[in-house]
């Protein structure tokens, strides 16, 4: 297959790039390194069946290509948050050039939305058939919105006009390759932890999350745009075992092997209290499930931090 892979520079984007030439496809990596970046894929340039090509997909573009994974958007509040009208605009109007572009070529495509869609949620854990509790004007909307209407847009080009689709909605996810400033929770507390910092709090720790590790979620998305025919989605892809943040605080000082202190900051406005995903779908349909826990995969991404820092 040759596959073009929005975001392809990006955290995981370009694990994704690496599991795609591994399986023997060809791969285009387009990405305009808002928030990718080329040490990501350094490793892959020059390799004979790879391509990466710059570009912002808010503008369109012309190729051949059998199957798009979409993931191209800023994915952390700090870089969603820096420029909201270009992320919304990058949901939206790429999504939008994207379709166009599998509907041309009759390319099958894949949307990585995210929980976000649920807001705060009401129902936990959340399912599919949850439609979400977002506050459409408030300072995540930019990124919740913008990812609920790409999905919109999903479902209307697949009714409309008959593109092959598909939709994941994915939850947290951490491993190497996150950026130090990246702005997650797991990016902040190992990079705190490893300076020996305090590593900041916001609200009372007791919201939780649940985390899903890179490789997982990769094996996810292949899976998913593979097959099975007719299932388009939307499905969770995450890993159900539920943390709050005060335990992902714990084991970040544990793992870092240092003595950072928990500094505790107010609340930040719309900040999801429980989040966790409900995957039987993906169990049913796809097979899959996380293999990697917690704990396993932290260390391996303190490994990567303690690398990017200087203090392997």
């Amino acid at each position: 297959m040759r596959t073009l892979v929005t975001g392809g520079a990006g955290f995981l984007g370009s694990h994704l790039c690496e599991r795609l030439l591994h399986d023997g496809h060809e791969v285009l990596c387009l990405d305009n390194f808002f928030s990718g970046k080329r040490s990501n894929i350094s490793h892959l340039i020059g390799m004979r069946d790879f391509e990466l090509i710059r570009h912002d997909i808010v503008e369109p573009i012309l190729l051949e290509v059998d199957r798009i994974f979409h993931l191209a958007c800023p994915a952390s509040p700090v870089h969603y948050q820096y420029n909201p009208v270009k992320t919304i605009k990058t949901s939206v109007m790429g999504t939008i050039n994207m379709l166009g572009l599998a509907k041309r070529v009759r390319a099958r495509i894949l949307l990585t939305s995210t929980s976000e869609v649920y807001g705060d949620p009401e129902q936990h854990p959340q399912t599919e058939s949850y439609w979400g509790h977002v506050n459409p004007i408030g300072v995540r909307s930019c990124y919740d919105e913008g990812k609920r209407v790409a999905e919109s847009l999903m479902m209307d080009y697949h009714r409309q006009n008959n593109v092959d689709t598909k939709i994941v909605r994915i939850f947290n996810t951490y491993g190497p390759r996150m950026a130090i400033n990246d702005g997650r929770v797991v990016s902040n507390f190992c990079v705190a932890a490893l300076r020996n910092e305090d590593l900041v709090i916001f609200g009372d720790g007791t919201q939780t999350r649940s985390f899903a590790y890179v490789d997982d979620i990769i094996d996810a998305l292949v899976r998913m745009m593979d097959g099975p025919e007719g299932f388009i989605g939307p499905v969770n892809i995450g890993n159900p075992d539920e943390f709050t943040i005060l335990q992902l605080a714990s084991l970040a000082i544990q793992f870092a092997g240092g003595s950072s202190q928990l500094s505790f900051q107010p609340a930040r406005s719309d900040d999801p209290v429980r989040r966790r995903p409900d995957i039987s779908l993906a169990r049913e349909q796809l097979k899959w499930e996380p293999r990697i826990a917690l704990h396993a995969g932290l260390k391996v991404t303190m490994d990567h931090f303690r690398h990017e820092l200087g203090k392997a």
